[in-house]
């Protein structure tokens, strides 16, 4: 089986988690500088076989979109445009931050290293990634 792959974007920085071969676990892989993600994306998947890349979709609890949601979009458009090969699929990524530093706490991370905002935004991706294969499993 192909690796899943979950996108945590961010106007800086890029959190990133994948998939085990089998889709079982989900791990914190990376926090990139989103401007680098394209790059990053072309060297991994030349390593890694991914058949679905999930990126979390900014939303008010309303559903309206926030100030990063048209940002996601547009990142959208072009991973489907840079990978055709790959489908490309939102998922929900309210409360995913609070979740992280949440998790980061509980995990015993020192304060210092949950300050550090990259480890959020990878734990933000994993939480996401778990969250999907948890719905999707069959």
């Amino acid at each position: 089986m192909a690796r899943i792959l979950c996108i945590d974007y961010g106007g800086k920085r890029t959190g990133i988690a994948v998939t085990d071969p089998l889709q079982i676990i989900a791990t914190a892989l990376t926090t990139i500088e989103t401007k680098e993600l394209i790059p990053f994306l072309k060297k991994y998947f030349l390593q890694e076989q991914v058949e679905l890349v999930l990126i979390g979709m900014p939303k008010n609890w309303d559903d309206s979109d926030t100030h990063a949601t048209g940002m996601v979009v547009q990142a959208i458009a072009r991973l489907k445009k840079e990978f055709p090969a790959i489908p490309v699929k939102e998922v929900d990524e309210r409360f995913t931050s609070k979740l992280a530093s949440q998790a980061m706490i509980e995990m015993g991370m020192k304060k210092k290293q949950r300050q550090v905002k990259g480890n959020v935004d990878q734990v933000a991706a994993a939480i996401m990634l778990q969250e999907y294969l948890n719905a999707n499993s069959h």
